[in-house]
């Protein structure tokens, strides 16, 4: 096509289909994003596949996630280093999970690991406190929260350890309706 610029091979776009939600235009949509976020950091030409990552900072700031509460740690769940930097891989995972195509399935294993804030694969009480908090921006007292807390861990532990493995989480949010449709960004 002439003049028409390449920023991805066909190989790299189908693949990034087949792994994605999304479509080949989508895909370049959220490399315009990418790049808009640090345009002297990111290439326009993806094909050499560029070692570049963006920082937490950038991307917590982003308009699609800059109201979220969570925004710090979706941004975290998504990077391969954990820290919250994002390769364009780590930024298409994220978008790819958070868009309404993906499965309620993927969406719980990510929603897990959001609210498990101290990476221990379980969410402890201290864990719901923090979820809570963050949900009600921290209107709530904290003899609410802890009552909401231990009503949550009551109700939703089904092995009785006192804390919520991934199948007591799953289990709990199949009961939760609205789930799918707040767990999405659209971008």
């Amino acid at each position: 096509m002439g003049n028409k610029q390449t920023i991805f091979t066909d190989e790299q776009l189908d693949a990034y289909q087949d792994c994605t939600f999304f479509t080949r235009k989508e895909i370049l949509r959220l490399h315009g994003r990418y790049h808009e976020l640090a345009p002297h950091l990111v290439p326009m030409d993806y094909t050499e596949e560029p070692d570049v990552t963006l920082p937490l900072a950038l991307i917590v700031n982003m308009p699609e996630l800059k109201e979220n509460p969570f925004r710090t740690r979706i941004v975290e769940s998504f990077s391969e280093d954990g820290m919250g930097n994002q390769s364009f891989n780590d930024f298409v995972d994220m978008f790819s999970v958070l868009s309404e195509m993906a499965p309620r399935e993927l969406k719980a294993i990510y929603a897990f690991k959001i609210y498990d804030f101290n990476t221990d694969n379980y969410l402890c009480k201290e864990d719901l406190e923090k979820t809570l908090n963050k949900l009600t921006r921290e209107e709530l007292t904290a003899e609410e929260v802890n009552l909401v807390c231990e009503k949550t861990i009551e109700e939703a532990d089904l092995d009785g350890d006192n804390k919520l493995s991934f199948p007591d989480f799953e289990n709990m949010i199949t009961r939760a309706p609205d789930f799918l449709s707040t767990f999405h960004i659209r971008i």
